[in-house]
């Protein structure tokens, strides 16, 4: 696991996501410590992760949402030697050990629309630690505390709750019933801190 990552999560729990470069201009104004990085291309992105290692923030970057980059290892070392981005958001899994093998943090991103997601979620914790994210990010975050609850039992591996979070309810909800973090793209919610 990356304990310092982790250790930036509990210390700072509520994680900025940003879409734009109006997003990334507000982040930069505020607490977060974490910032998650949901745009750019293979021009931007370098200037992006730049911006938020000088405001003294950690860029995490998600790797299938910049444009020109292929879900595959040419692109996570691209980031890793081009970019200040000190982890890598994914939906695939296949990715997770040679995000970990790079020395950056490992986030998969699982849409929890059904029963097979949650099976997908829960088998996390019985593939090698090697293959294991260092967390694993749920969307919606606005899930029923019974259903985050469940999925922090099963996967036994920390976990941000993202998307749809808007206001303290939400953000408390996901917290007290087991997640480390929330990630949101709202500027309201990154004021919490």
């Amino acid at each position: 696991m990356n304990k310092e990552f982790l250790d930036k999560l509990e210390d700072s729990p509520i994680v900025a996501a940003v879409r734009n470069d109006e997003g990334l201009e507000a982040c930069l104004k505020t607490e977060v410590e974490i910032v998650f990085v949901l745009y750019g291309d293979v021009c931007s992105v370098s200037g992006i992760t730049e911006q938020i290692a000088e405001a003294g923030k950690t860029p995490v970057v998600h790797l299938d949402l910049i444009d020109g980059l292929s879900q595959r290892e040419a692109a996570v070392d691209f980031l890793k030697k081009k970019t200040m981005a000190q982890g890598i958001i994914t939906t695939r899994s296949s990715l997770i050990s040679c995000i970990k093998e790079r020395g950056l943090a490992a986030v998969l991103r699982v849409f929890i629309l059904d029963s097979r997601a949650m099976d997908t979620v829960g088998k996390l914790t019985r593939q090698s630690y090697s293959s294991q994210p260092d967390v694993i990010e749920i969307l919606p975050g606005t899930l029923a505390p019974k259903v985050i609850s469940k999925i922090r039992k099963s996967a036994d591996l920390p976990l941000i709750c993202g998307g749809l979070i808007s206001d303290r309810e939400d953000v408390m909800n996901a917290l007290n019933h087991g997640a480390i973090a929330v990630s949101a793209t709202s500027p309201a919610i990154w004021d919490m801190l």
